[in-house]
């Protein structure tokens, strides 16, 4: 593993820390790959009670990394579908794990870090973080988290930023239900803490019984729907504004549509 750290304690509490503070934690192809396959190789190992989802650096994770999305803007539309896929699969291993996930949300993330956010089973964060589904000012659309921002937020509160990439602190994020606790940084370790111990008491094969059934009662986030998100990105991928918007970004100018 080379863009992740993942460590586990005498009491069976693994620390899965994204590791690449240089790039703010951003998602690599390669660190994609090395979360899902953490997530399946944790979720597997009877050792393991508890995973805690943090990262290194001031970055919890800030989306996307920026080579990953040069790549997108010249390759084929079965090619974007390809990597959106490898995304969605890291998210939903990390959603079906049957341990609790307990986000260490240790300072600001916006796009598929609020996605990690949101496959949580609870997440905890510093007040004075920044988020943000920052998608939209790029002429794309937060479409492979899009099933987990809006069964983490509901619809009602997702509508209020998921489609206006608006910028919003630890305080709003827990009014939208995407952070349970927004604490001083040095209460963040005490705050998780207390999520972590309740579990130790538990029975562990309960616990993976008891978060199944929340998965099977509420919405499924199954082929479906995860081929849906899919289309939608390569089709926002397709369209005039999605060139336009990351070449603006990369060019360090504003795009045609905040011209005037």
């Amino acid at each position: 593993m080379e863009t992740i750290d993942i460590s586990v304690d005498g009491r069976g509490v693994a620390v899965l820390m994204l590791d690449r503070p240089e790039k703010h934690n951003a998602l690599s192809a390669q660190m994609i790959a090395e979360v899902t396959e953490a997530a399946e190789r944790l979720g597997r190992d009877p050792a393991v009670r508890v995973v805690v989802l943090t990262g290194s650096g001031k970055s919890f994770c800030a989306g996307g990394d920026l080579g990953w999305m040069k790549e997108q803007m010249g390759a084929d539309a079965a090619t974007r579908a390809a990597e959106a896929r490898k995304l969605a699969e890291m998210l939903g291993a990390l959603d079906r794990m049957p341990k609790p996930l307990i986000g260490r949300v240790q300072g600001q993330a916006f796009g598929g870090g609020i996605g990690m956010m949101s496959v949580c089973d609870v997440a905890v964060g510093i007040e004075g973080a920044k988020f943000g589904l920052t998608e939209t000012r790029l002429g794309l659309i937060p479409a492979t988290i899009g099933p987990y921002v809006v069964a983490r937020m509901g619809a009602a509160r997702a509508r209020r930023v998921f489609m206006s990439a608006r910028i919003f602190e630890a305080d709003e994020a827990v009014t939208l239900g995407l952070l349970a606790r927004a604490v001083a940084p040095d209460d963040l370790d005490a705050a998780v803490e207390a999520e972590i111990e309740p579990y130790l008491a538990c029975a562990p094969g309960a616990v993976a019984r008891a978060k199944a059934l929340v998965a099977k009662l509420e919405p499924r986030v199954d082929d479906a729907v995860v081929a849906l998100t899919i289309d939608a990105l390569v089709d926002a991928w397709e369209s005039e504004e999605a060139p336009e918007g990351v070449a603006a970004f990369f060019e360090k100018r504003k795009p045609r549509w905040q011209e005037g």
